[in-house]
């Protein structure tokens, strides 16, 4: 497979590995990366081709595109890619919650003839979510419980003395969309869970500083016509990253895979 990276940070990184071991290294790779850190986008993957512009990533025509470089990137980049029929799977999926930004990259994926694949990244249950849709759903609520040092850099610091906390506070009570909106390095999980399900505005979100904790805990709570369920994921932090769960890295590579494996699951 020729496949095509957004970004070379946290997650291209810890991705290549998991995809090497899994017998499914790119045969080609190409990336996509900021103006000026070219040099540190090659250092972080020997071997690949490295550009700085989105026409010369749909120029090298991949199979795939992934993209691994946060909101930004989605909100300058996907329309490009997916207009040029090119699917992408989109790990910054809190961009879409950027009403005008999903428009515009489902318009684009329709004229180009592609698929914008949204990954479940850090959490479970995203399957049978989707699936329940059909059958009605009454209500979601997700909660994102994460230690406080995860939180450093965001709004909830503004709010709460991170360092000080001796007890689990909530900082956050809203829908999907402001929480995937004012939270975009923490929350895409909100926006993943309120896309296969509920919709942005639907979904109830609660965003947690928890000192006792030292993991990413993200639990979803459903009510529809079909079934009811409620799902617990306890997320080991990237060591990169606290504000990302390993497990996202693992979830884009999943998405991959299935596309060069005879079954997909």
């Amino acid at each position: 497979m020729h496949l095509g990276l957004i970004g070379y940070g946290n997650i291209a990184r810890g991705l290549i590995p998991v995809l090497a071991q899994e017998g499914a290294a790119p045969a080609r790779l190409t990336v996509l990366a900021q103006p000026g850190r070219e040099a540190a986008a090659q250092a972080a993957l020997p071997g690949a081709e490295v550009v700085t512009e989105v026409a010369a990533l749909i120029a090298a025509a991949p199979d795939l595109v992934a993209e691994c470089a946060g909101q930004g990137a989605v909100a300058a980049h996907l329309p490009a890619v997916l207009a040029a029929g090119i699917d992408t799977v989109v790990a910054s999926i809190g961009a879409l919650a950027d009403a005008a930004l999903h428009d515009a990259a489902t318009e684009a994926a329709r004229r180009g003839g592609a698929r914008m694949i949204l990954p479940a990244g850090a959490v479970g249950g995203i399957d049978i979510l989707a699936a329940l849709r059909p059958s009605g759903i009454a209500s979601v609520t997700y909660t994102g419980r994460k230690p406080p040092r995860a939180w450093a850099g965001t709004p909830a610091e503004g709010l709460l003395d991170l360092a000080a906390l001796t007890d689990e506070a909530v900082f956050f009570s809203g829908t999907a969309r402001e929480a995937a909106l004012q939270y975009p390095k923490n929350a895409n999980v909100a926006a993943t869970v309120a896309l296969a399900g509920a919709g942005l505005e639907a979904t109830r979100v609660r965003l947690i500083a928890d000192p006792a904790i030292s993991a990413n805990v993200h639990e979803i709570a459903v009510q529809a016509g079909a079934a009811e369920f409620t799902i617990r994921i306890t997320g080991h932090p990237s060591p990169d990253n606290p504000k990302t769960s390993l497990t996202t890295v693992y979830s884009v590579a999943r998405e991959i895979l299935n596309r060069s494996r005879e079954v997909a699951i």
